[in-house]
């Protein structure tokens, strides 16, 4: 990888610029250029997109996802410390990269991205899932992006794509398959790491479907999801009680037992009580 692009290793390149990963930041930085071009071909053919990456920090993924096509990068970068080994990327790969240093919570990037857009990222892991959430719910769908490829905590990407009946299904599985296909595609141990977190990590692919699943109003789904797993041990009856004084009706409507509890409803369900809900 380091000979495609006439860079140097990222080890190199992380001691020359003095650039520690902070935990503060939630920085785990992949050191392994083999590594970071396979998650890079995990967000498919990228010649004809511009990719939105958050977090580069010396620029691993950056560099495998240039190297693997990418019409186009915009990185966003909060560490300003990590903006000279970017700068150094971005002379090797002249109007392919833009850096842009700021927070990606605050940050709108739209107007600098040209579509079709893919999302590519090492998510850093105190961000990650509220990012997930925010691309998820856009005001209108389908979304800005075509595809998300986003390295998580190995446990945060089993919620993402768990099924009903499980311990990990909850609100992110339901928001992530309400619109959009998701699946593991990558799974990474600690040592890949510098330095190494103590769990193992994950690279999800979600697609994102033209329209979701199955129709329902987002935010009374989001409601009603978020009533029935804030209190996952209960019925629903019991959960969802201060949605409609009669909800045990609304529940039996919806092809839901108010016995059930949150876990073993699917979300074809959930979404016919939020339909019953709203009317």
């Amino acid at each position: 990888m380091a000979a495609i692009d006439g860079l140097p290793p990222l080890r190199d390149v992380i001691a020359t610029h003095g650039l520690a990963a902070r935990k503060s930041l939630g920085q785990n930085f992949l050191l392994d250029l083999n590594l970071t071009a396979k998650i890079a071909r995990q967000a498919g053919d990228l010649t004809a997109c511009d990719v939105l990456e958050i977090g580069p920090g010396p620029g691993g993924l950056t560099r495998g996802l240039l190297a693997e096509g990418a019409r186009r990068v915009l990185a966003i970068e909060k560490d300003d410390r990590c903006l000279p080994a970017l700068a150094e990327i971005s002379a090797a790969y002249p109007d392919r990269l833009q850096v842009v240093n700021a927070d990606a919570l605050d940050f709108d990037p739209l107007s600098h991205l040209t579509p079709p857009i893919r999302v590519a990222a090492n998510l850093p892991y105190n961000i990650g899932t509220e990012l997930l959430v925010r691309w998820l719910t856009p005001p209108r769908w389908p979304p800005f992006w075509e595809s998300l490829t986003l390295m998580f905590q190995r446990e945060v990407a089993e919620r993402i794509v768990a099924t009903p009946g499980s311990k990990a299904y909850g609100r992110l599985a339901l928001l992530a398959s309400w619109r959009a296909d998701a699946r593991i595609v990558l799974s990474l141990p600690p040592e890949a790491f510098t330095p190494p977190p103590k769990v193992s990590s994950a690279v999800v692919h979600l697609t994102a479907l033209p329209e979701p699943r199955y129709p329902a109003d987002p935010k009374v789904l989001e409601r009603v999801v978020a009533m029935a797993f804030n209190q996952r041990r209960k019925m629903l009856r019991a959960a969802l009680k201060g949605l409609a004084p009669d909800i045990e009706d609304r529940l039996t409507a919806s092809g839901i037992k108010p016995t059930d509890r949150a876990e073993t409803v699917s979300l074809e369900q959930f979404c016919a009580l939020a339909r019953t809900v709203k009317g």
